[in-house]
């Protein structure tokens, strides 16, 4: 009984999420129903960093792809290393959401061989380029391993701008909170095994496999998944972020090397000023989104919102920024050597 009132209060956090209406279970229709069926099949729940992007349904299937083909799937690398990964990267990232869930799942996850602190500082370290440190985990696990920091690089910046702090309701109190973690943890542990690799492949069309997907080849299954999940993105971005936009956030990340721009948003004002006037909102959201997602305030996604006011926009413009971003993350880590078990970035 604890459980379903757990699972439910989860799904009433749905209606906390911000700036976008999610389509409810019994509304949706066509690729939003489908992808909520595996979701709420394989994840016990529909979870509300996935259905956050339901306004946008191929944005949405290339979401759950990217998660459920690394974090969930079955494959050589045990789940609770991937909840490491999952867990170091959101604290990385200063994405409270995912820490919090990843690490109360991580918390009920049985004792297993993998080194649970090791895994995590990794995953801390993959959030900067610098001196390489040694990849903790065999070639045979990298892909799903780089994969699960790659998709965690994603979504704790969309997290960061759609949902609260809180896995949980606004109205539950925080006196309650500790025992509900512990719930939801236990709610949240994982079969024994996952379910099969690969079945939600059939979402989207296939894509060819990118350059920078060196880190998953070893590994079909999570290279065709985030082939494919790159295309749809690819794709939304074209539909809903202006060119230039999309040209200034691509320089920008060619440079970066996970370092924080600033504790404040001055160091937006020099890029943005380059920009046409009528794309300077939508730059200023797309740079926050993948530099500094924890700076996006409602100011800026309603400033935003008021030249593109429609949700799909919305959900597309910060899916492709989040996404940039992993990607350009990726780079360094396929720099580094992941898929043949070498070198990769400290903690900063």
């Amino acid at each position: 009984m604890v459980a379903k009132l757990v699972r439910f209060a989860v799904r009433r956090s749905l209606n906390d999420t911000r700036h976008v209406r999610v389509v409810k279970r019994r509304h949706a229709t066509g690729l939003v129903a489908r992808v909520y069926r595996q979701v709420e099949r394989d994840f016990k729940m529909l979870a509300p960093p996935v259905a956050l992007h339901s306004a946008a349904p191929e944005t949405l299937a290339a979401a759950w792809m990217v998660l459920r083909e690394t974090l969930l799937a079955r494959g050589s690398a045990e789940r609770v290393a991937k909840e490491a990964v999952a867990t170091g990267v959101s604290l990385a990232n200063s994405c409270p959401y995912c820490a919090d869930v990843h690490g109360m799942t991580l918390d009920a996850v049985p004792h297993a061989s993998a080194d649970r602190d090791v895994l995590i500082e990794w995953a801390r370290a993959t959030a900067s380029a610098g001196t390489p440190v040694a990849a903790p985990f065999p070639p045979e696990q990298a892909a799903e391993l780089v994969g699960v920091a790659v998709a965690f690089h994603y979504y704790n910046r969309v997290v960061n701008v759609f949902l609260s702090e809180s896995p949980f309701p606004s109205h539950v109190p925080e006196s309650a909170k500790p025992q509900a973690r512990k719930v939801l943890g236990g709610v949240l542990r994982p079969d024994a095994h996952g379910p099969a690799a690969g079945e939600s492949l059939d979402l989207l069309p296939a894509a060819p496999v990118t350059d920078d997907l060196v880190w998953a080849v070893s590994n079909p299954v999570v290279a065709d998944a985030f082939a494919r999940a790159y295309a749809a993105v690819e794709a939304a971005g074209a539909r809903s972020v202006p060119d230039s936009v999309r040209a200034l956030v691509t320089a920008r990340l060619a440079e970066w090397d996970g370092a924080a721009p600033g504790i404040s948003r001055a160091w937006l004002d020099e890029p943005v000023a380059t920009l046409p006037p009528q794309d300077r909102a939508a730059g200023r959201l797309a740079l926050l989104v993948a530099l500094a997602s924890y700076q996006v305030d409602d100011a800026v996604v309603e400033d935003f919102r008021r030249t593109a006011p429609g949700d799909a926009t919305l959900v597309e413009l910060t899916a492709w920024a989040g996404l940039a971003a992993a990607r350009r993350v990726s780079s360094w880590l396929a720099e580094g050597g992941p898929a043949r078990g070498a070198a990769l970035r400290p903690e900063r």
